[in-house]
């Protein structure tokens, strides 16, 4: 079997997302970057990234330079069996070198990964997680990814409506949080109050703002410990990426004030090093691998690994389409403990009806693929009304 094409699309949902101060549910990213690699055996693998979609098709799409270091991935990976992972995985990382090894190269490099590991799956009639090696559960707690609302009473009504959904957890993130401290314990302490003493709360206060005329957070490590402490006295399950992802030793001072209180952070990592990084000098208690970001499941499953030798957990970051949630529930499955798995409650729909069969919820709960590869197929109708490039 062999590679015969490497396509990267760009699809537009047509809205960008709400101004943090409304109320209301918010739309989410307007573009979302697909790839596709196919074989002569008329098998194909796809995977979502979340990147900047136009710069990963250009990566995509980039002819053969002649020198290693600065090649695309479509004539980089033409020819080769698409069930040698771990090889592929080497050979992509060495051709992406000079310019991709983080950022944007490295999200394309975890698309064709992940896609790798759909094909191989299919091709021997298993599901991912049977590659893995591992299925320790069947299902998965599922959260609600929302953004904060602007008030006490917005919060109250937004944690309602997801209770009534059916989430037995639920994380507010960026918004309006992260500007006035007392106005962020009022936010979390509503939240509480209406989710009651049951509902998992977590809290993602996002390192840098929104606006990005006035990009940077001013607020200081000693403020941010106030806050914490305050969160854990709230029962708040974790506190997400509120310093820079490299600030390791302002995490670390964190973490050494935190009982109960979770800090978890690595959505924009990648690699093995730097999510060590978090684990060994940052004390970061929940890894946060976004499996479209961090290298692929190849990647993935190095990180597992490292936060149960550390005795640590490990949470994919999913937060695109049900091929991310699909990836990430197999990743869950490997894990011998296995926290929650993110659930985009948007408004663009296109996020949440990609495949034929949607990634629904059940009593809570998100049940592990057991289709062959990651389980769930991409209907191409929808992508051919979303697609712009």
């Amino acid at each position: 079997m062999q590679i015969t094409n490497v396509e990267a699309m760009v699809l537009d949902t047509g809205k960008g997302y709400a101004s943090p101060a409304s109320a209301a549910e918010a739309h989410g990213v307007r573009f979302v970057c697909l790839l596709r690699v196919d074989t002569d055996a008329s098998i194909s693998g796809w995977s979502d990234i979340e990147t900047q979609p136009h710069v990963a098709k250009a990566i995509v799409e980039a002819p053969s330079s002649g020198v290693p270091g600065f090649e695309g991935v479509r004539t980089t990976l033409l020819g080769e069996n698409p069930l040698e992972r771990e090889r592929i995985w080497q050979k992509l990382y060495r051709a992406l070198g000079y310019y991709g090894r983080q950022g944007a190269g490295m999200q394309v490099l975890s698309g064709v990964d992940i896609a790798l590991w759909d094909i191989a799956g299919k091709a021997l009639g298993v599901p991912v997680w049977a590659l893995l090696g591992a299925k320790y559960r069947d299902r998965v707690k599922a959260y609600a990814s929302t953004l904060f609302r602007p008030s006490p009473e917005d919060m109250r009504r937004a944690v309602d409506q997801y209770l009534e959904r059916g989430f037995r957890a639920i994380k507010f993130g960026w918004g309006v949080f992260g500007q006035d401290l007392d106005t962020d314990v009022a936010l979390v302490a509503a939240a509480r109050a209406a989710a009651g003493p049951h509902v998992d709360l977590l809290v993602d206060a996002g390192w840098y703002n929104p606006d990005l005329q006035q990009p940077f957070r001013t607020r200081s490590l000693k403020d941010w410990i106030r806050l914490a402490k305050a969160l854990e006295d709230l029962g708040v399950f974790w506190l997400e990426d509120f310093l820079h992802p490299e600030n390791y030793a302002g995490y670390a001072e964190v973490a050494r004030q935190t009982t109960t209180l979770r800090l978890a952070a690595g959505e924009q990592a990648s690699g093995v090093d730097e999510f060590e990084r978090l684990a060994c000098l940052g004390g970061i208690h929940v890894l946060q691998p976004d499996l479209s970001r961090c290298g692929g499941l190849t990647v993935g499953r190095q990180l597992a690994d490292l936060a149960t030798r550390r005795q640590i957990d490990c949470c994919p970051h999913a937060w695109l389409t049900d091929l991310l949630k699909a990836t990430s529930l197999h990743l869950n499955a490997y894990l011998m403990n296995s926290l929650f798995l993110e659930y985009n409650v948007c408004e663009a729909s296109l996020l949440n009806s990609l495949c034929r069969e949607p990634i629904r919820m059940q009593d809570g709960y998100l049940s592990v693929p057991d289709a062959p590869g990651l389980g769930v197929t991409v209907d191409e109708d929808v992508v051919q009304r979303f697609r712009v490039a």
